[in-house]
C-alpha cells in the first residue's frame, strides 16, 4: 500500500518522538538505579558511623575486644543496634544497657526469639546483599574480628578511637547491585511508573502528530493543486500565504512565479501580435503594389519599382532588427571588445547623421568633448550601433525646428553620455516602457515615423552587455532625456 505524505510525516514524527521517549526512559532508569544505589550506600555509610560509635563506646567500657571476640551473637546484636530504627528516641543508645544485656544473656532487645549463638558464617557471594556480611572489623593489630580484611572492594578504613588511641578499623564493602527484596520491589514500582509515563507520552505525541501532519500536508496539497493548475495553463492560479515559515515562503515564491509566468505569457502574446502587425503592413503594401501592376492599374515604371524597393528595404530592416534583438536576448551577439576612446566613437557616429538632422531642421548640438581620452573596454561596432539607434530615435520623434543636445561627461570611474531633445515628450508613466520591444508611445503612428519600436530594446541589451545601464526621463527641453552610463577602463585618467 502506498503511503501518502501525510502518514509518512506522521510516522516520521511518531518514530522520532518514540525514539526520544525510549532514550529518556532508558536514561531515567539508569539514572534512578545509579542514584538509588548511591542513596543506599550513603544510608549504609551513616549506619557504619553509628556502628563505629557503638563499638567505640563498648570498647571504652570493656577496654578490650574480649566482649566481642568469638561471640557472633553479640556481633549480631550490635549490628541490629546500629540500625536507624533502633537509634531513635524510643530506643536511645546506652552502652551500659547493651553490656548488661550481653552479660546477663537477655536477648529480647536485640536478638530474635530462639536465636542461638551460632558461629559467624563464612562470606559467600549470596550473603553480600546483607549489611552485616559486608562489614569488616579489625583490631588495632589489623587482625580480623569479623569479616575478611583483604577484600579488594573495601572503602578506606574508618579508624575506631578511644581517648585518642586507635583501637581498631572498620570497613564496608559497598553495594554494587540492588538485591534486597523490599528494595527490588520499590525499584520495580518506580520502573513501572516510568513505563506508564513513557507510554502516556507516546500516546500524547501520537494525538498531536496526526493533526499537525494533516495541517502541514493540507498546505502542501494546496501548493500541489495550484501547481497542477499552473502546469495545465491556468496562470491565474494562486495560493494563500498565511505564515512566515518555509511553507509560507514557498507559497509566496509560487505566487511570484505564477505572476511572472502570467506576465511573460501576456508579453509573448503581445509580441506575436505586434510582430504580425509589423510584418503585415509592409507585406500588404507590397501585395497591393504588385496586384496593381498585374491588373495594369500601375505601370512597371521606375516610380513603381522604387516604391517596391522602399518597402522591401523597410521589411528587410524590420527583419534585421528582429534578428539582432533575438541574438541579443540569447546572448549570441558577438562582441570583440578592446580599449577604445568613447569620444572618438561618438564623433564617428555623429558625422554621418548630421545631414538627416539638417534635412528635418533639427539642430544637433554637441558639448565640447573631453580632450583626454575616455577609455572603455568595449566593442566599437556595437557602441556605434547603440549611438546610431539613439540618434535615429531622436531624428524620427523630434518635431522639425527642434534640437538635440549631446553631452559626454566623466564621473569617477563612469562615463555618461546624455541625449536630450525637444518635444514631443513621453508621459512619465511610460518612460520605463520605452526600452520594451515593439513599444511605441503612439499606436497610431505610421511605421515611417515611429519605426518598429526595436531600436531602444537593442540599445538596452548592448549597454548591459558592456556592464552599463541606460534609462530615460523627461528632458528639461521638453522631450526625452536618455542617459547611457558605461564603466571606464582603469578608472580616472
Amino acid at each position: 500500500m502506498k503511503l501518502g505524505i501525510k502518514y509518512k510525516l506522521f510516522f516520521s514524527m511518531l518514530a522520532g518522538s518514540c525514539a526520544l521517549v525510549i532514550c529518556m526512559f532508558a536514561f531515567m532508569q539508569w539514572s534512578f538505579d545509579r542514584g538509588f544505589l548511591k542513596y543506599l550506600n550513603r544510608v549504609e555509610a551513616e549506619r557504619l558511623d553509628s556502628l563505629a560509635q557503638i563499638l567505640e563506646a563498648l570498647y571504652e567500657k570493656e577496654s578490650n575486644w574480649d566482649f566481642l571476640r568469638d561471640r557472633p551473637l553479640v556481633w549480631r546484636q550490635i549490628l541490629r543496634a546500629s540500625r536507624p530504627d533502633n537509634l531513635e528516641e524510643s530506643h536511645p543508645f546506652n552502652p551500659d544497657e547493651i553490656l548488661h544485656l550481653v552479660e546477663t544473656g537477655r536477648r529480647d532487645w536485640f536478638s530474635r526469639p530462639g536465636e542461638k549463638d551460632r558461629p559467624w558464617p563464612p562470606r559467600r557471594p549470596e550473603l553480600l546483599k546483607y549489611f552485616g556480611f559486608r562489614v569488616v572489623l579489625l583490631d588495632d593489630g589489623r587482625q580480623s574480628l569479623f569479616g575478611t580484611p583483604d577484600h579488594p572492594d573495601l572503602l578506606p578504613w574508618k579508624k575506631l578511637q578511644v581517648a585518642g588511641r586507635t583501637i581498631g578499623f572498620l570497613g564496608l564493602i559497598p553495594q554494587k547491585d540492588i538485591s534486597e527484596t523490599h528494595q527490588l520491589q520499590f525499584v520495580k514500582k518506580q520502573k513501572r511508573a516510568f513505563a506508564l509515563i513513557a507510554l502516556a507520552l507516546v500516546g500524547i505525541v501520537a494525538l498531536l502528530s496526526l493533526p499537525l501532519a494533516h495541517r502541514m500536508v493540507r498546505r502542501i496539497r494546496q501548493l500541489a493543486e495550484a501547481t497542477h493548475h499552473l502546469a495545465a495553463g491556468n496562470l491565474s492560479a494562486r495560493v494563500t500565504a498565511t505564515t512566515t515559515d518555509e511553507l509560507g515562503q514557498l507559497a509566496r515564491d509560487f505566487n511570484s512565479l505564477a505572476l511572472t509566468l502570467e506576465k511573460n505569457e501576456k508579453a509573448r502574446r503581445q509580441w506575436v501580435a505586434d510582430i504580425s502587425h509589423e510584418l503585415r503592413t509592409p507585406l500588404s503594401i507590397l501585395r497591393g503594389e504588385i496586384e496593381a501592376l498585374q491588373d495594369g492599374v500601375r505601370q512597371p515604371d521606375s516610380g513603381a519599382i522604387r516604391s517596391l524597393h522602399h518597402e522591401v528595404l523597410h521589411l528587410g530592416r524590420l527583419v534585421d532588427d528582429l534578428y539582432q534583438l533575438s541574438l541579443s536576448d540569447l546572448g549570441a551577439l558577438t562582441y570583440r571588445k578592446e580599449s577604445v576612446d568613447l569620444a572618438t566613437v561618438l564623433r564617428q557616429v555623429l558625422e554621418p547623421h548630421r545631414p538627416e538632422f539638417d534635412k528635418k531642421g533639427i539642430s544637433l548640438e554637441v558639448a565640447p568633448l573631453p580632450k583626454t581620452p575616455i577609455l572603455v573596454f568595449a566593442d566599437t561596432e556595437r557602441l556605434q550601433q547603440l549611438f546610431a539607434n539613439l540618434l535615429d530615435n531622436s531624428a524620427k520623434y523630434t518635431d522639425p525646428g527642434g534640437r538635440l543636445e549631446i553631452r559626454l561627461d566623466v564621473r569617477d570611474n563612469l562615463a555618461t553620455i546624455q541625449f536630450q531633445d525637444t518635444p514631443p515628450g513621453v508621459p512619465g508613466g511610460e518612460m520605463d516602457k520605452l526600452f520594451e520591444r515593439l513599444y511605441r508611445v503612439e499606436g497610431s503612428r505610421s511605421r515611417a515615423t515611429g519605426g518598429a519600436g526595436l531600436g531602444l530594446a537593442i540599445c538596452r541589451n548592448i549597454a548591459e552587455a558592456h556592464g552599463g545601464t541606460i534609462d530615460a526621463r523627461p528632458s528639461p527641453l521638453g522631450g526625452v532625456w536618455i542617459e547611457v552610463i558605461l564603466p571606464r577602463e582603469g578608472g580616472m585618467t
